[in-house]
């Protein structure tokens, strides 16, 4: 088996504003890139420059991007308290997690 570096993945990706705040999924093929560009507000009018939505939260790595599609579609369908279920299963405390990215 081949093991993939995190630039040759799909991500589907969770942003949120602060604990329990305002939360934000997307899906990139750079998520380096992706979060940065969230973080430092690339496009001002976007939903997250908007309401401060720069805290990644959560994500998942999927190396075809029908399946990475799938699963953001489906998880912006979810109730929110499944997403902060989803979150708080592996980061309680809602850790930031783009530092141990980089």
């Amino acid at each position: 088996m081949m093991l993939m570096s995190i630039d040759q993945q799909y991500h589907v990706y969770m942003l949120a504003s602060r604990p329990n705040g305002t939360l934000y999924i997307g899906i990139t093929r750079d998520l380096i890139r992706r979060i940065h560009e969230h973080r430092t507000h690339t496009d001002p009018k976007s939903f997250t420059a908007r309401h401060a939505v720069t805290r990644l939260v959560w994500f998942e790595a999927y190396d075809d991007p029908e399946n990475a599609i799938r699963r953001e579609k489906r998880l912006k369908e979810w109730q929110r308290t499944w997403k902060i279920a989803l979150i708080e299963e592996k980061k309680p405390h809602w850790d930031d997690l783009y530092p141990g990215i980089l």
